[in-house]
């Protein structure tokens, strides 16, 4: 068992246990599997993680955390406001390589959803997310690129809606969603009810 820093050796545990709870779920990764697959010991787990439920909790928020942060090195060098916005449609973390295991835990939360901290980890997350959507619709809104019929907070919530089904239906592999028989895709049909034709949201 090598020896890592203490910030490294947390990345680890939750890189393992991202692998495990995505492919056997909550309930059936244990700690013992997880230690395993780090190659350390069931007490070096306990050492950063109180519990099975605080990693589970950690995974969460860092799935959160990455979100936030892919969106926002993404609209990095974008200024219009729809362009933004396009963007951010098209990166959906539930389909996106670096989001897809992280998203995959987090649907393992429903059935754990009784458990308080669980779903205040899941409200935060969504939360989170929802607050920085409504941020970039209000300023398309305010330059008059989004209509302002509806609130930015309920537009907001409805491209997290459609995004989590978008992302679950993925995840289950149905074959042909999201598309129809000429090649539309629902992120261009978003794309222009949200912004009108001028969206660059029509790659794949």
């Amino acid at each position: 068992m090598s020896r890592l820093p203490a910030a490294q050796r947390r990345e680890q545990l939750l890189d393992v246990a991202e692998t495990l709870f995505a492919t056997q779920g909550y309930a059936g990764a244990t700690t013992a599997q997880i230690a395993k697959a780090a190659g350390v010991t069931e007490p070096i787990i306990y050492r950063h993680f109180k519990s099975k439920r605080d990693l589970f909790v950690a995974l969460i928020e860092r799935t959160g955390r990455r979100t936030l942060e892919l969106w926002q090195r993404d609209l990095s060098d974008a200024q219009d406001p729809a362009e933004r916005l396009a963007r951010i449609l098209a990166d959906n973390p539930m389909v996106s390589p670096e989001g897809r295991a992280g998203y995959k835990v987090l649907l393992q939360a429903i059935p754990e959803i009784d458990d308080d901290k669980i779903a205040g980890a899941v409200a935060a997350h969504m939360n989170g997310l929802h607050a920085f959507l409504t941020e970039e619709i209000k300023r398309a809104q305010d330059a008059h690129r989004v209509t302002s019929r509806f609130s930015a907070e309920v537009i907001a919530w409805t491209l997290i809606h459609i995004g989590m089904g978008y992302g679950v239906l993925d995840a289950m592999h149905v074959t042909g969603h999201g598309r129809d028989e000429k090649g539309t895709h629902v992120r261009q049909v978003l794309a222009r009810i949200l912004v009108g034709p001028s969206a660059n949201a029509d790659k794949s």
